[in-house]
C-alpha cells in the first residue's frame, strides 16, 4: 500500500501539465446566429478573454429554437474548461416556453454575468403621445386598438411589451415579425406605432427624429439616452426590462477552473476597450460573484416565466 501511495504520489508531482488550464483553445458557443447582441457580446469576451488565457478562444454559433440548440450542447460538453456558453435573458425564458432537454440551474455552474442593458420604448411620432402616462392613457381609452411589434413570439421585444401589458394593466395586441429589422421598419413606416426594443437597434432613429423615446426599461435613466426618463418613473412603477448576458459552463466543472475563468473575466470587464464597446450597444458591465449571479438567474427565470404565463405565450 505503501508503494503505491508513493507512486501516486511521484505521478502527482510529474505531470504538472495535467494541472495546467487552458492547455489548448476553448470553445465559447453562441446559441444564436451570427449578428445579434449575444454574437456581438460573446465575440467581444471571446477577444479579450483569449488575451487572458494564452490560448484563443473561439466562437461556435449554434442557432436554432430560440437558443435552446446551443445552450443543450454545451450542456451534453464535458466539464473540462474547454465548452463555455454565452447565456442571456433567453435562458430565462426559454424554461417557460419549452420543453427541454436541460435544466437551466442545475446543469451549468455560472462564472460571470457579463452586462445588462435595458429595452426602450419608442412609438411612431405618429402616434399622439409624448410620455409613458400618455400611452398608458390612450391605451385604456382604446383598449385591443393599439398595436406593438417585436422580432417574434418569446423574444426579449415581446416580452418586455408582455410585462408593460401586465405592469401598467393595459391591453395592447401583440404584432410579430420574423425579427427586429423587420419589426423596426414597420414601425417607422407607421404600420404599427409602438416597439420595446434594445437601445442598440433603436438609438440612431431615435436620435434622426424617425422615432419618439418615451422611456428606457433599466432601473436607472441610460447614459445613452439621459434625457429619457425609465418607464418606471415615467408612469408604470416597477417595470424594469432589462437583457443581459453572462458565461457559464457544463455543471461538473472542477471549481479551480470555474475560479480561474472568473478572475480573468473580472479583468476583461475592466477593460476601456470592453466597457467603451458595451456603452455602444447601450449596455454597462456588471460584477457579481458565482454565487450572486445563480441566484439572479433563478430570479430572472421566475420573473420571466410569469410573464410568460400571463400573458399566455405559446412558442412557434
Amino acid at each position: 500500500m505503501k508503494l503505491w501511495s508513493a507512486l501516486a504520489l511521484l505521478l502527482a508531482l510529474t505531470a504538472p501539465a495535467a494541472a495546467e488550464y487552458p492547455d489548448h483553445p476553448v470553445r465559447l458557443i453562441i446559441p444564436f446566429p451570427p449578428g445579434g447582441s449575444n454574437d456581438v457580446v460573446g465575440r467581444l469576451v471571446a477577444n479579450q478573454l483569449s488575451e487572458k488565457l494564452g490560448h484563443k478562444v473561439f466562437v461556435d454559433n449554434r442557432g436554432g429554437a430560440g437558443g435552446v440548440l446551443g445552450t443543450e450542447a454545451a450542456a451534453a460538453a464535458a466539464p473540462d474548461g474547454y465548452t463555455l456558453l454565452i447565456v442571456s435573458i433567453a435562458h430565462a425564458v426559454n424554461p417557460a416556453l419549452y420543453k427541454l432537454n436541460y435544466d437551466p440551474i442545475k446543469s451549468f455552474t455560472p462564472v460571470s454575468i457579463l452586462a445588462t442593458g435595458p429595452n426602450v420604448l419608442a412609438v411612431n411620432p405618429q402616434l399622439p403621445v409624448k410620455t409613458v402616462a400618455e400611452l398608458v392613457a390612450l391605451a385604456k381609452q382604446k383598449p385591443g386598438e393599439l398595436d406593438y411589434a417585436s422580432a417574434g413570439v418569446g423574444s426579449f421585444q415581446h416580452l418586455g411589451g408582455e410585462l408593460f401589458k401586465l405592469t401598467a394593466g393595459v391591453n395592447l395586441q401583440h404584432v410579430p415579425y420574423k425579427g427586429g429589422g423587420p419589426a423596426m421598419q414597420d414601425v417607422i413606416a407607421g404600420h404599427v406605432k409602438i416597439m420595446f426594443s434594445s437601445l442598440v437597434q433603436t438609438t440612431p432613429f431615435i436620435q434622426s427624429g424617425q422615432l419618439r423615446a418615451l422611456g428606457t426599461g433599466g432601473e436607472k435613466r441610460n447614459p445613452v439616452l439621459p434625457e429619457v426618463p425609465t418607464i418606471a418613473e415615467a408612469g408604470v412603477p416597477g417595470y424594469v426590462a432589462d437583457n443581459w448576458w453572462g458565461i457559464v459552463a457544463p455543471a461538473g466543472t472542477p471549481q479551480p477552473i470555474i475560479d480561474r475563468l472568473y478572475k480573468d473575466m473580472q479583468a476583461v470587464l475592466k477593460s476601456p476597450e470592453l466597457t467603451a464597446a458595451f456603452a455602444r450597444e447601450g449596455a454597462a458591465a456588471v460584477t457579481m460573484s458565482t454565487a450572486e449571479f445563480t441566484s439572479y438567474i433563478e430570479t430572472e427565470i421566475a420573473k420571466w416565466g410569469r410573464v410568460v404565463k400571463e400573458g399566455n405565450i405559446r412558442s412557434q
